[in-house]
């Protein structure tokens, strides 16, 4: 276990949910961020959440909730920042982040990436296809600054900010047949899919 600190970022809209809160969809029995936080428990020191509007909703899960720095919910960047102001008020230098729709998060995700340096994004590979999970990151918050001012020129991609400051992209692999670390819930099949995982009913 790392004492890097980490944020769950769900301050998306949902839309492909039908709006809402997608995080505090039940998946098995719990909020499914409940279970991206028990993932990253494990692994990270301090941890806390991005979302927006009233932070009292999220009051069952026990953790800070911290809205955009900045205004107009440009995406997940301003997470991104919120992180990095987060972390650096409590004197760390990286910050991991993960989406709050990723609930089977791989065990040795802050390892691994700490292992390739700050900036670093997760993927997958199945077979021949990678998959760039860019939410899913290590991210020096020394580079807060110039984050601040890219959101502010317009900067949206996550991965194309990354990349530009020298990210290195870790892999890790699916087994054949098996599932996928960083499977998200966007929508309400997916979340289907996942209570099948959980339930261990997609066997």
């Amino acid at each position: 276990m790392s004492n890097i600190p980490a944020m769950i970022l769900a301050g998306g809209r949902s839309s492909r949910m039908g709006g809402g809160d997608k995080g505090l969809r039940l998946l098995g029995g719990r909020p499914m961020l409940a279970h991206v936080a028990a993932r990253l428990r494990g692994q990270c020191g301090a941890l806390a959440l991005n979302a927006n509007g009233d932070p009292a909703r999220f009051a069952g899960l026990g953790l800070p909730v911290l809205p955009d720095p900045v205004d107009d919910q440009p995406g997940p960047l301003a997470g991104v920042l919120a992180a990095m102001d987060w972390a650096a008020g409590l004197g760390a230098g990286r910050v991991l982040t993960a989406a709050g729709d990723t609930p089977f998060l791989p065990g040795d995700l802050a390892a691994r990436l700490i292992a390739a340096g700050a900036p670093a994004l997760a993927a997958s590979r199945a077979g021949s296809e990678v998959r760039v999970h860019p939410v899913c990151a290590l991210w020096p918050v020394d580079l807060r600054a110039a984050l601040r001012d890219a959101i502010a020129a317009g900067q949206r991609r996550v991965q194309g900010w990354a990349m530009d400051h020298g990210a290195q992209v870790v892999i890790w692999d699916v087994p054949p047949g098996g599932f996928d670390s960083f499977f998200n819930v966007n929508r309400v099949e997916d979340l289907s899919v996942a209570e099948g995982r959980i339930t261990g009913s997609d066997s």
